[in-house]
């Protein structure tokens, strides 16, 4: 089983508070995932199937 990170800043979120999913989205494709504090800083993430960076 592969351990699900944040998409910014690549720490573990198992149990983590704040940690949102999401498909990217652009091209829906690909699960986007946030721990709270790159949430919070609004660190910036990059779909690897399209390309796209967010948030806007």
């Amino acid at each position: 089983m592969a351990e699900i990170t944040c998409s910014a800043c690549k720490k573990r979120v198992a149990n983590m508070k704040g940690t949102t999913r999401f498909l990217c989205p652009k091209c829906g494709k690909t699960e986007m995932i946030r721990c709270g504090h790159c949430r919070e800083i609004v660190a910036k993430y990059k779909c690897h199937e399209c390309g796209f960076e967010g948030p806007n």
